[in-house]
């Protein structure tokens, strides 16, 4: 039963063009603004977040490759290549970088100063080098937070009321971004005042290797369940991590959709694509003149959940009604 029609994937093979081929693929057009994306995570997960932003910017009529210019590049993970594609695209230049999230916004501010959309940002002032604060960024960022920090909590309500016996939890984040590894401490921090005991898995490199060891683990430990902190690099691995997870019998909950589509038991969040569909604005309005020094951070106004009652099942897991009424898709 699905309860909202998901986004196609397009443009998938664009992503994938070397970049060579890809500089080289849209010429400059006389007087036609060009916007900048470098995804950090794999194609596809970053393909999802152009789709939606791409409807934006034709809802508020532009016509692509005749009144606006995307240059997308993608860097499965690669932080090395990924500042390489951000300097490429600098160069161009482009007028306007869309950031898929605080790694990839770091890359820009610190060295350019090319203004930038930026999606999933933290809700709180925890970097300071990327904005002095949501309602005055005060810099060359703006953009929109997807309030991830603030929601472990209700993921952990959630997930207790499904597993009420639950004990041992491990908590997945990329632990070499400063914004994800604060996320991470802070679920452990919220997982213990629930009276759970959590394990830090935190992830130090891109290796599926690691992250499925880990997992492994985890299932010897004798956990049964687990939080994935969403970023390019839990992104880009999710199918290896859930697949490790089903194998050991462990219950993961994602942030957005894709896990729970990947195999999660369930996923709740903010809604990505309504942010990038939301992003199209904020591009437009500088495009038009806007400093992004004074359009404030807006945080997200629609959340999704997501519950895959396949995993349920092969897990032997009751998913409450309660949850299930409120759900805005069920797989199965």
């Amino acid at each position: 039963m699905r309860r909202r029609v998901f986004l196609d994937v397009l443009g998938g093979a664009a992503a994938t063009w070397p970049i060579a081929a890809a500089a080289q693929q849209v010429p400059r057009l006389r007087g036609v603004p060009i916007v900048g994306f470098v995804g950090f995570a794999s194609a596809a997960v970053d393909n999802q977040m152009i789709v939606p932003f791409r409807q934006g910017l034709s809802a508020l009529g532009y016509v692509e490759g005749r009144t606006i210019v995307i240059e997308t590049r993608n860097a499965d993970a690669d932080v090395e290549r990924a500042h390489a594609l951000v300097a490429e695209l600098a160069a161009l230049p482009v007028d306007v970088f869309l950031s898929p999230g605080p790694a990839a916004s770091r890359a820009i501010v610190r060295k350019y100063k090319i203004p930038v959309v930026a999606v999933a940002l933290p809700a709180s002032q925890s970097e300071p080098d990327l904005f002095a604060s949501l309602a005055r960024p005060g810099g060359t960022l703006t953009g929109f937070s997807a309030y991830g920090e603030e929601m472990s909590a209700k993921r952990l309500e959630m997930l207790k009321e499904i597993l009420p016996g639950l004990k041992m939890l491990g908590v997945m984040h990329n632990a070499t971004d400063p914004t994800f590894n604060s996320w991470g401490k802070q679920t452990i921090a919220d997982a213990r005042k629930l009276g759970l005991e959590p394990v830090n898995l935190g992830l130090n490199s891109s290796s599926s290797a690691a992250a499925v060891e880990r997992v492994r683990k985890l299932g010897e430990a004798g956990g049964t369940a687990m939080i994935v902190i969403r970023d390019f690099m839990t992104a880009a691995m999710m199918d290896p991590i859930c697949k490790a997870a089903a194998e050991a019998h462990i219950a993961v909950v994602g942030e957005y959709g894709e896990f729970a589509r990947a195999g999660a038991l369930f996923s709740y969040g903010a809604d990505f694509a309504d942010l990038f569909r939301r992003a199209a604005g904020y591009v437009d309005r500088i495009l038009k003149g806007a400093k992004a020094a004074d359009l404030p951070i807006q945080l997200p106004t629609k959340f999704e959940l997501i519950v895959n009652l396949n995993t349920a099942r092969a897990l032997g897991l009751v998913v409450p009604p309660y949850i299930l009424t409120r759900a805005d898709e069920i797989i199965e």
